[in-house]
């Protein structure tokens, strides 16, 4: 019981110092979602030379996508003719981190990691790009995906009401369950793991981040959740160089980002991606431990723990954020629940109805978010005589009207998309 109770403190207490910088994080991620939509994107990323892969970087460090999310639109980049360099500096930038990591990094590590975080995934992005574009053939045919659709986002009405409908609707509920996936499990190490064990038992920083390294790269662990466990594993004594391993590592890759960048992109470009990231977690953090005064980022991350307790914000504006998040997540996901239902309902009431339309029933593999969804959906719909489409992230299904609907079209525009088609529902 004691146990418990130390655990729901301790998941308290970080769950209010993160709210309030996530909730700006999340407000300045739908600022840049509506007035920097994807298809202003596609027009600067679309030359293949060594501008693009810098522009690439200089987009994806401020983007707010998890690894899953990017996935899509690093994939549409390509497909719509950017490089394999600008691509895989985009897949490996973006990922890493985000305004909301950005500000959630300096609320719980300090001004010194909160810096290098960025920098770091700039840096590596731009070297896997560069890596990229010098192994692939020069008289390599461009690409193009015709069937995949090319539209800028167009918002109209009330902008403040489209930034706050992205900002704690769609972008919340993209990582609501890595939140408090990651809430959850920093309070565990806090509650669970004794003060002096990394102290106690791992006695090289290498080894810590070689550890770090492996548990990190086939777990998702989205930017923002990652640094609540980055916080407590430095206070449990992990070295600064390994929480930042474990903080580039674990929201750049996953089994799921492996999986498609090697069948898309193809194995050589997968290889590039994965060792820029290694290499170039190991070495900025071999340069943390070993180069960089530690007590820089010790001192930043205890002073920022003792600000925290002697109220750098005030205890109401953190309890009400707090209340505000959580009262989010869990109206979210009502309301995904209560849209479920009244979908099922919808589809049993009207069953018996004939249609003019043809309507199937397809399953595709590799949905893990809402920006997977729009992209499938985006390029089904494109397709000639398909009218509409509905793709549910959750459980993979796709449901097409059309007035006809060609099974190797949707196949291919599926497939370009960067995703698995399995077929049509049994």
């Amino acid at each position: 019981m004691e146990f418990l109770k130390s655990y729901f403190r301790e998941l308290v207490s970080i769950l209010y110092d993160m709210s309030p910088w996530l909730i700006l994080g999340f407000l300045i991620a739908g600022v840049l979602h509506i007035f920097f939509p994807d298809g202003k994107i596609r027009k600067i990323l679309g030359r293949s030379n060594t501008g693009s892969v810098v522009n690439a970087a200089l987009l994806g460090v401020p983007m707010p996508l998890c690894s899953c999310g990017v996935i899509p639109t690093g994939v549409s980049f390509y497909r719509s003719g950017a490089s394999k360099g600008s691509a895989v500096s985009f897949l490996i930038s973006t990922p890493q981190t985000g305004v909301d990591s950005i500000l959630i990094t300096y609320s719980m590590l300090g001004l010194p990691l909160a810096v290098l975080r960025p920098l770091v995934a700039f840096i590596t992005g731009i070297a896997g790009g560069f890596v990229s574009n010098f192994l692939e053939k020069k008289n390599r045919q461009e690409k193009t995906m015709s069937e995949v659709s090319q539209k800028s986002n167009n918002h109209r009405g009330n902008l403040l009401w489209e930034v706050l409908r992205y900002s704690f609707g769609t972008f919340l509920m993209d990582i609501a369950k890595w939140i408090v996936i990651g809430l959850l499990i920093a309070a565990l190490i806090a509650v669970a793991v004794p003060d002096d064990f990394f102290a106690a038992y791992i006695k090289s920083d290498f080894l810590g981040m070689l550890i770090i390294l492996a548990a990190s790269i086939p777990v998702y662990v989205c930017a923002t959740s990652s640094v609540p466990i980055a916080a407590v594993l430095m206070l449990k004594g992990i070295s600064p160089g390994a929480a930042l391993v474990f903080l580039m590592a674990g929201p750049a890759t996953n089994a799921a980002t492996i999986t498609v960048i090697g069948k898309v992109m193809g194995r050589r470009t997968l290889m590039t991606y994965l060792v820029s990231i290694m290499t170039g977690a190991l070495f900025f953090g071999l340069l943390i431990d070993y180069v960089l005064p530690r007590e820089m980022f010790l001192n930043a991350l205890h002073m920022t723990h003792t600000v925290h307790e002697h109220g750098l914000l005030p205890l109401w504006l953190k309890m009400s954020s707090g209340i505000i998040l959580s009262a989010l997540i869990i109206f979210g996901y009502l309301r995904k629940t209560m849209i479920r239902h009244k979908k099922s309902k919808k589809e049993f009431t009207n069953i018996n109805k004939p249609t003019e339309m043809k309507e199937l029933k397809l399953i595709v593999k590799g949905m893990t978010c809402r920006h997977c969804k729009m992209s499938v959906e985006n390029s089904i719909n494109a397709i000639k005589g398909i009218h509409d489409s509905t793709a549910d992230f959750e459980t993979g299904e796709v449901t097409v009207h059309g007035e006809y609907i060609d099974m190797k079209k949707i196949r291919d525009a599926v497939e370009n998309a960067g995703y698995a088609f399995q077929g049509i529902k049994n």
